[in-house]
């Protein structure tokens, strides 16, 4: 016999988990599509030089990646922004632009496992390609913001920088040459102190103190989105790069709040600087307010040269990147996840055996008008159905036998309330309607 076992990392998901896991994606969908994000999907596998040295040395190092049976080089995606790059390359001439997109889809990382972390993770993305107005910067804010809204958040604020204001103090200090390796020290804020930082900075990219204290102070400063906002200021003055990136942070605040986007739900935070490569302004990263330890459960950013790497034509990109598996942990944790295990809201017991056909009937007449109906499969004394309907989180149980047949009615039983009312099949059985809603 073969011991039923799954591999470190990934996952089978029961339908306790797989329900609520649809619901979320399809609350995604929704905002995606309210902005006009269309539908598109890519190959698990690519070639392996479409992916290699897009992302970061971590990204390469965690790729699956193997020769397939034809001899060639391929990789399982661990993002779906470099596919989004190598489609946009290959199809923009029929698609045109500004593109925007959204993409749902698993992705593989063969990173060390971890709590809300796994190998094999599905990610909700959402794009534009082909512009680089700051309407498009500002809208991604503004999905985020109505996604997390339309999930039931109010308590999360979305972390925003912009990548030009460090890259042009990294110009002012001379250490451009060396811009990966402070970003990635900067990456680990948080995690480690600010001297551990300093230390990993003079090591990887060889700053002085001094440097690195300039670094710091820029990553670590603190207020009002708008007292950051002027402290940024004198720090990137007479540097063209890192003031064209504090200019693009205004138009950013003011637009998000031009839209409603509360300034609880916003907040400028230089220190953020996303651990992949390819971004090169605006950076999103969105922590929950009564869940912080769990990290970024939605992040992206601004991405203006990475098709380059596939075609000559400009195509500049922003998008974002729903985290779905720990999204789902940390509702999970916070009491969100209503616990059933169908997506049925009512079960009709089948408990007279001479009745099926009237119980099909009956599913079918519920189903017409929109709701989700099991029949029970096979004649058993009511109590075991109506306890299968408890275990399964069933909300109401319509109980039908040949005295309520012949009375044309039915019961509709709530199994939250455990109340119990008669109901008419006349009418068109609005009374029944009724009392289901």
């Amino acid at each position: 016999m073969i011991t039923p076992r799954t591999l470190k990392g990934f996952r089978d998901f029961l339908p306790e988990m797989m329900i609520p896991r649809e619901r979320l994606i399809e609350t995604a969908k929704q905002v995606y599509r309210s902005y006009g994000f269309s539908p598109i999907d890519t190959p698990t596998l690519e070639y392996l030089e479409i992916l290699t040295g897009k992302g970061s040395d971590e990204t390469d190092r965690q790729m699956y990646r193997f020769t397939d049976h034809g001899g060639r080089e391929v990789g399982m995606r661990f993002d779906l922004t470099v596919p989004l790059a190598r489609f946009a390359a290959q199809h923009v001439p029929k698609i045109g632009t500004p593109f925007k997109r959204y993409h749902i889809a698993t992705v593989f990382r063969g990173e060390n496992t971890q709590a809300g972390r796994y190998r094999e993770f599905m990610q909700c993305d959402f794009d534009t390609i082909g512009t680089t107005a700051v309407a498009a910067d500002i809208e991604t804010a503004l999905v985020i913001h109505d996604l997390f809204r339309a999930i039931g958040f109010e308590r999360f604020q979305i972390h925003l920088n912009n990548r030009a204001v460090l890259s042009g103090l990294l110009e002012r200090l001379e250490l451009s040459q060396h811009s990966t390796e402070i970003l990635r020290a900067l990456d680990k804020l948080g995690k480690i102190t600010p001297a551990q930082v300093a230390e990993e900075m003079a090591a990887t990219a060889g700053t002085t103190a001094d440097q690195a204290a300039q670094v710091l102070q820029l990553a670590e400063l603190q207020g009002t989105n708008d007292e950051i906002l002027s402290q940024l200021e004198p720090l990137v003055t007479g540097n063209e790069t890192g003031e064209a990136g504090v200019q693009r942070l205004h138009a950013i605040i003011n637009g998000i709040r031009a839209a409603g986007v509360p300034d609880q739900n916003i907040k400028l935070d230089v220190s953020i600087a996303r651990g992949l490569d390819y971004y090169t302004g605006a950076i999103f990263e969105t922590f929950l307010e009564d869940l912080p330890k769990i990290g970024s459960v939605c992040s992206g950013g601004r991405y203006d040269n990475l098709a380059e790497l596939y075609t000559k034509q400009q195509l500049p990109g922003i998008g974002a990147s729903l985290g779905l598996d720990r999204l789902l942990a940390a509702m999970e944790q916070l009491g969100m996840i209503e616990q059933v295990r169908t997506p049925a809201d009512i079960l009709i017991p089948f408990f007279d055996k001479q009745r099926l056909h009237d119980y099909l009937h009956l599913a079918a007449l519920l189903r017409s008008r929109g709701y989700a109906v099991e029949v029970y499969p096979e004649p058993k004394k009511l109590g075991q159905q109506l306890k299968y309907a408890d275990q399964r989180g069933f909300r109401f149980a319509i109980i039908a036998g040949g005295d309520e047949f012949a009375t044309n009615t039915v019961q509709v039983k709530n199994l939250q309330s455990k109340e119990s009312v008669t109901c008419s099949l006349d009418d068109e059985a609005e009374a029944l309607f009724a009392a289901l809603s």
